[in-house]
Parts: C-alpha cells; structure tokens; sequence
C-alpha cells in the first residue's frame, strides 16, 4: 500500500492496533456489531496484529472528509496514546481522501477493511496462481489511491518541449504502469482458468464425482477436510486460513473414488477487487457434483453467515434465490457441535432428524463423519440401477473394477463360455450412469 512518507511502512506481525469499527445508521441492517467487532479483531488476529483496544464507534452522519465526526477522531487518536497502538484498522470502506485524512489527524497509519484483508491474502496466497490473483486484486485497490503519495499533480517528467506539449505527470505514468501491469496479469490469470477448465474436463471423462466445500470463514473447511482426507491442509483457529483451493480423493459408501475440494472462506463485504481476482478459485463449486455448505453452529451470527454465503453461490449460479442448489443439491453441514451445551445440540440433533439436508457433526472430534459420508455416498448413488453382466471368469480386472466401483448384489458361476473350459460368472451390480459409462468403457 502506498502512503505518505511520514507514515510510512507496511503492516507488520507484532505492531499494535486499534480496531474500530463504524455502525453507519441506516447501514448492515440484521448485523450484530459485537459480532462485527469480533470478525474484525479476527482479521488482525490473522495477520499477527496486536490488537490493543477495540470497540464500535457509531456514525449518525458519515463525514465525507474523515468518516467520523471531529470528537471521534480526536478519541482514536487519544486512544493510540493510551495503548501505544501504531496502526488504526477501521472496519469499514474507506475512500482515498479519508484515509489521507485520518492519518495526518491521528498521526498514525490507518488501513481499511479492504485493506487488511488484502495484506492477509499477500500473506497467505501460496500458489503461482493465488499470488497472480492477490497482486491483480493489490493493484487494482493501489490504483485508486496514487493522489495519496502524488500531492503536486503538476510534477511532470518525461516532457520534450519540441514534442509541443507538456509531459506526462508522475501520477498518469503511475497509472499506466499499474494498468500495463494489470493487462499482463489478466491474460495469465486467463491461461490459469484454461488450464484448470481443462483439469476439470479431464476429471468429468474419468469422471469421479466433485464434492465442494464452501463456507463462511473459519467455518471448519480445512478441519473436516484434513478429517475426511487425512491431509495436512493449514487448519487454524484464523480467518483465511485457507487461500488456495486443495482437493483430495477420498473413498464413500458405494463410491469408490470421489474429490473433496476445499475452497477459500466467504466473508461479508469482500473487497470487489478480490470478488472478482478470486472468481477462478470458486469455478470448481459451479461444477460440482455435491455442495457442502459448512457453518459454524456455535457462532452467534451463524444466521447472517448463511445469508452472505448464499448471496455469493447465487451470484456464481449454484443456488437459487430460495438457497436451493440449481445443478447440484446442497447440504449444510453445522459443524463446532463441540463448542454446544448439550441441551443445544439436543435441538439440532431434533431439526436435523426431519430435514435430510442438514447434518450435525464436529470436525474436531469425528462426530458425525461417518453419517455425513453415508449420507454422500447415498446422494451419489441415488441414481443407480442394477445391471446383470455374465463375465468370464478369467476377466479378473473387470470384475474386480465392478466390486471397487458398484454394489455387487449376487455373483455365480453361469456355466462355460464360448473358449472351452472358460468359466462364466453372472454378477448382479447397482451402478450409477456415469459408473456404467466407464464400465462399458472398459477393454473386454
């Protein structure tokens, strides 16, 4: 982020902050601004931010120089002393002139919420393909805030005088070099999306099923994910632990093989900029076979999670308007039913029983993971039929492929078949369409 000399200097792991976060009246209508609050903290957390004190601030009257009203400003900055914080972080949007604005009032540097989570996905992007999409989604925020580090618009350079004009100024060039450098990026983010389009195609030929995960964040993905693969995928009590999409096959009840994919957390107001740089890391939910949707039961604002998650999977056209899954159906999985008293997972446990598409489980300890695979394993397979073969019984690959793929009902032996002495075996299966498909497929 470019600021002004005097306040100069990247965020950093250990510096002290101050979080506020503004309640704009007439603004987050539904939210809790405790809850609000929290995320916020847990955003800083993220990033190894010392938080030193935080609280909500609320605005009746937004001011379109600072945001907040004079005697606000003038509380953070006393605050700032009190805690000896070196960074204001305000959980909200902020334009490029209030920024500028707060900074040389308070003394400090300030960053918005588009910025911190931009700083964490810096930090956290771990693939060629993340990087591109954090450093397109960095630039296109940087580009709206040159006017801060470039005051005297009249600075020029690169002027000739017989070229009869003036030269161009150091914030136009600036601006073209971010662009230029922005051009470059979207045509490798394009071969990016290619390459992964061709991945997916060359799974759908083999073609096992796609299971995706998809959530708000620190909603547990990356946990039941490393539970249900027996991966090592990061894991931590942080949000946007996990960037990068990661996938894993696993096997299921009469699925011999299925891939678990793991996602990037939603969260509310994402950053347009990432909205869009991140887009490529959500294409492998549009086309999967099943949608887990995982929340966190135990977390207060677990209702207004949902609602920001589902605004996003309707945007992508993965549900519809009512929630309900448009190409593939989408199951809830209330994950942290540890952190529940008992009486509260009673309840659940009482929602869940009549309604197949909601499942209590916790990541942590297990429970619950083996009904949520049966449960997967029976979605996957609710569309089998029961097929009758007669193989020999020489074909020892084909029949061994039909008890690793299907559910083999019956298999004798039906005689002799066309070579002497060659055995016939009658094997009685439920496979699914596409399991057919690849069965038929097969060399005989």
């Amino acid at each position: 982020m470019i600021v002004d000399d005097d306040i100069e200097g990247e965020v950093t792991r250990g510096a002290r902050a101050l979080v506020v976060s503004p309640e704009i009246r007439g603004q987050r209508s539904g939210e809790d601004p405790d809850a609000r609050l929290e995320e916020a903290r847990g955003l800083a957390l993220a990033i190894g931010i010392v938080v030193a004190e935080s609280y909500v601030l609320k605005v009746r009257d937004v001011r379109p120089n600072t945001l907040f009203g004079e005697g606000q400003v003038q509380r953070i900055a006393t605050d700032c002393e009190l805690h000896e914080a070196e960074l204001v972080i305000v959980d909200g949007a902020l334009s490029a002139i209030q920024q500028r604005n707060l900074e040389e009032k308070i003394g400090r540097k300030v960053i918005d919420r588009t910025g911190l989570i931009l700083e964490i996905f810096g930090e956290r992007a771990a693939t060629a393909e993340g990087r591109l999409q954090v450093e397109l989604a960095h630039l296109d925020y940087q580009q709206s805030r040159l006017v801060r580090s470039w005051t005297h618009l009249e600075r020029q350079r690169g002027g000739f005088g017989f070229l009869g004009g003036p030269g161009e100024t150091q914030i136009e060039a600036d601006r073209r070099m971010i662009r230029e450098r922005m051009g470059k990026l979207r045509r490798e983010l394009e071969q990016v999306r290619k390459t992964r389009e061709l991945h997916r195609k060359r799974r759908g030929r083999a073609p096992w099923p796609v299971i995706a995960l998809v959530g708000y964040t620190n909603a547990g993905k990356s946990t039941l994910f490393n539970r249900m693969t027996g991966a090592d995928v990061m894991a931590e009590d942080l949000l946007f632990a996990t960037l990068d999409p990661t996938m894993r096959a696993i096997s299921l009840p009469g699925v011999e093989k299925a891939i678990l994919s793991d996602t990037v957390g939603f969260i509310s107001d994402l950053p347009t900029q990432l909205v869009a740089a991140f887009r490529a890391t959500l294409e492998e939910v549009t086309a999967a076979d099943i949608v887990l949707h995982v929340r966190d039961i135990a977390n207060p604002d677990t209702a207004q999670q949902k609602r920001q998650v589902l605004a996003v999977l309707e945007d992508l056209g993965v549900v519809d308007e009512n929630g309900d899954g448009v190409d593939a159906p989408v199951i809830e999985v209330w994950n942290k039913l540890d952190l529940l008293s008992e009486e509260d997972r009673e309840d659940l446990a009482a929602i869940a029983t009549n309604d197949d598409s909601v499942l209590p489980i916790s990541a942590i300890t297990g429970e619950g993971i083996e009904a949520l695979a049966s449960r997967l394993g029976a979605v996957l397979t609710e569309g089998a039929r029961t097929y009758s073969f007669l193989l020999s019984a020489s074909d020892g690959a084909r029949i061994a492929w039909l008890h690793a793929h299907g559910e083999v009902l019956s298999e004798v032996e039906a005689g002799e078949g066309e070579i002497e002495g060659d055995l016939v075996r009658r094997i009685e299966v439920r496979l699914t369409d596409k399991e057919y498909g690849r069965f038929e497929g097969l060399a005989g």
